[in-house]
Order: structure tokens, then C-alpha cells, then sequence
């Protein structure tokens, strides 16, 4: 176990008066300056929808990281999805794997899809999707609960308000198991009629896993058992409009 190392401390200009202020030492831990890979490299992307280019075109990727620092040093530099303008998409994916329906790891895969109403952008929208990123981005579980996740955490999320850091703790653990690895990524579209988040995943055929993704998919979220979420193929979702895709799972 790492040592705190303590920094020297100001001496009081007079020692012997009776209310002098008293000084207590700031401590450093070590740990909280080294950084925690994360399980996979992972690359954010953004798509701003301008009618003179070709989707492709309109595609550009942002940034990667491996590390759960760099997520947060990343994260705290771009705007929240909540104030892109219509039309635009952030997709968080395993590097390797690019955040279209073409790409070999998403070709035979689909998407549990969550819809938020417009009056949800405000009140939701942020929360649901740094929790699908928490979802996807696990890191060692070893850090649980440990001084080093407070203050780490203090050290890099203050400005992340609009979670609590109960949420944000969360951030450190597996979340789906035994399939994480059958996750791709995660894009949230902002639409001007109602907004939408999907964790994708690589192979529609594979119940256990989606079933077992999306149950605790829909319980990190917080979603009410009563409210229905549905898994849809890419393919099926290439060939009809989302509004008519037929869900193949429900959860």
C-alpha cells in the first residue's frame, strides 16, 4: 500500500496566541496522479448532418483514449450532448470498430434503443448517456469504494454537476459481465423530434448476451420495469424506417 505523502505546512506568525489558526496538512496520494487503463481503447466520434457531403463526410473522429483520465480530460472539453444542435450524433466505440452498420463487428449486430421524449433533452438526456458511457468503459473493479476513487474523482469531476457522485462511482466496474466484449459502442442521436441513445452490439443472434445486456442496460439507466425498451438488427433497421422496425428482443 502507497504511502500519502504530506506537504509542509505554513507556521503560524504568532504560536502563542490562544485562537491561532490551525493548520492541517494537505495530503497527496500517489496513485491519484498514475493512471487506470481501461479494458479496451475506445474512440469518440462526431456526426454533424450537412447536406452537401456524404454521410461518410460528415463523420469525424475526435479522439481516443485508454485510460479512465483521459476519458474525463476528454469528456470535460466537449459540449453536452444536451446542447448539440439537431441532427448531430456522438458515437463512442471500441477502437477498431467504426460507428456504421458496415463495419464487419456491427454488420450481423443490432441496438437496444432508448427514445427520450424533447422535454427529456433537459432532464435526462446528459445522465443517460454518461451512463451508457459508464457502461460500455469499465475499468478495474479493484478501485471500488477505495480513498483513491473519492479523491480521484473530486480531483477530475467537479464539474460534472449534474451527476451525483454515488453515479460517478459507478464508473469503476464491470457492467455487463461475461459480455461486455459483445459491445461494440454506444451513439446517441440529438433529433429535433425526440432524441435517441443505443448501445450496439456484434451479433443479433446471440440471445444470451442481449437479453443480459439489455436487462442491466436498462437498470443502469434507471428506466421503470412498466417502460419497454427493444433490440432491432441493423438489418431490419436498414431496410424500414426506425418507427417500423420490429424489435427482436423487448426488455
Amino acid at each position: 500500500m502507497a504511502t500519502a505523502v504530506l506537504l509542509s505546512t505554513a507556521v503560524p506568525e504568532d504560536p502563542g496566541k490562544e485562537n491561532c489558526q490551525k493548520v492541517i496538512p494537505n495530503v497527496i496520494i500517489p496513485e491519484v496522479y498514475i493512471k487506470h487503463p481501461l479494458q479496451n481503447k475506445w474512440a469518440l466520434w462526431f456526426f454533424k448532418n450537412d447536406k452537401s457531403k456524404t454521410w461518410q463526410a460528415n463523420l469525424r473522429l475526435i479522439s481516443k483514449f485508454a485510460t479512465v483520465e483521459d476519458f474525463w480530460a476528454l469528456y470535460n472539453h466537449i459540449q453536452l450532448s444536451s446542447n448539440l444542435m439537431s441532427g448531430c450524433d456522438y458515437s463512442l466505440f471500441k477502437d477498431g470498430i467504426e460507428p456504421m452498420w458496415e463495419d464487419e463487428r456491427n454488420r450481423r449486430g443490432g441496438r437496444w434503443l432508448i427514445t427520450l421524449s424533447k422535454q427529456q433533452r433537459r432532464s435526462d438526456l446528459d445522465r443517460f448517456w454518461l451512463e451508457t458511457v459508464r457502461s460500455i468503459c469499465p475499468a478495474f473493479a479493484s478501485l471500488v469504494g477505495t480513498e483513491l476513487t473519492r479523491v480521484w474523482l473530486n480531483h477530475f469531476c467537479c464539474s460534472f454537476n449534474f451527476v451525483s457522485l454515488s453515479q460517478l462511482l459507478c464508473l469503476i466496474g464491470e457492467a455487463f459481465d461475461n459480455f461486455s466484449d459483445d459491445v461494440c459502442g454506444a451513439v446517441i442521436n440529438v433529433r429535433a423530434k425526440g432524441d435517441k441513445i443505443a448501445v450496439w452490439t456484434t451479433d443479433y443472434e446471440n440471445k444470451d448476451a442481449i437479453t443480459h445486456i439489455g436487462r442491466v442496460y436498462k437498470e443502469r439507466l434507471g428506466v421503470p420495469s412498466q417502460v419497454i425498451i427493444g433490440y432491432q438488427s441493423h438489418a431490419d433497421t436498414a431496410t424500414k424506417s426506425s418507427s417500423t422496425t420490429k424489435n427482436k428482443f423487448v426488455a
